[in-house]
């Protein structure tokens, strides 16, 4: 159980040591970046409870609720917000359509700039990219995952091209997800053996392609492939000891 704030604000705002709220919850008004800090805020808090956003930026919503300016939320809008919140944190996320939730059909009047049939929407990239974001956390151990932002030995940028990192907790691999199609460096002995796998997780397709194994020394760089709009990529960094399949596949 728990409860559903108004825009921008979150449940641990007053109910933070309730026994009745399971959860914190977040609504982060719509808007498509900054709203990582506030997950890692109530991460951080105490108790300790699990937070989530229940209602970030929706799919084919006006950003800022504001078309004019910033236009509406796409595919790769949905997916950085996903990998922000849960590498923040996070111990899930909610997708949500701005055609869908109202029912937009032909004889209604669409709310705040709705401009899609809900039926036409129900196939759209970013609710199948959710997907790809579950297969990918649940192909690493889950429940000892932790935020880490010192994996990343580069800068992790602002605004759209934020780059932020998960590892678990005892080093058998670490997750950073870049937004941008970024280079990004990390600190390699984060790992917990002497050699470490690298991947590239593909976030629009959940497909892998392996890098390569390097020794864990140093900081080293990686430069994602290239893939037009929405360049955005999980680079994954395993204790090649523990024999992991590829991301986004099942436990071994």
């Amino acid at each position: 159980m728990s409860f559903h704030r108004t825009g921008g604000r979150t449940s641990s705002d007053f109910f933070q040591e309730d026994d009745l709220i399971d959860f914190t919850m977040h609504q982060t008004g719509h808007k498509d970046r900054g709203s990582w800090g506030s997950i890692t805020k109530d991460y951080q808090r105490r108790p300790t409870k699990p937070v989530l956003d229940g209602e970030p930026l929706y799919e084919d919503h006006p950003i800022n609720f504001d078309p004019m300016r910033f236009g509406f939320s796409a595919d790769w809008h949905i997916r950085r917000l996903a990998y922000w919140h849960v590498f923040a944190g996070g111990c899930g996320h909610t997708y949500g359509c701005h055609n869908i939730w109202q029912m937009y059909a032909p004889g209604r009047s669409p709310i705040s700039w709705a401009h899609h049939y809900w039926d036409e929407s129900l196939n759209l990239w970013g609710a199948r990219d959710m997907q790809h974001v579950k297969d990918l956390m649940l192909s690493r151990p889950y429940l000892t995952r932790v935020p880490d932002q010192s994996i990343i030995a580069s800068d992790t940028g602002k605004g759209d091209g934020y780059v932020n990192a998960t590892r678990d907790s005892q080093g058998s691999y670490a997750l950073v997800y870049t937004p941008l199609g970024q280079p990004v460096t990390v600190r390699l002995e984060k790992l917990s053996s002497a050699k470490v796998k690298a991947w590239w997780y593909d976030p629009r397709h959940g497909t892998a392609t392996e890098i390569g194994v390097f020794d864990k020394r140093g900081t080293r760089q990686f430069k994602p492939p290239v893939h037009g709009k929405g360049n955005d990529w999980v680079l994954v960094l395993d204790d090649a000891s523990k024999g992991f399949a590829a991301p986004g596949g099942p436990l071994p």
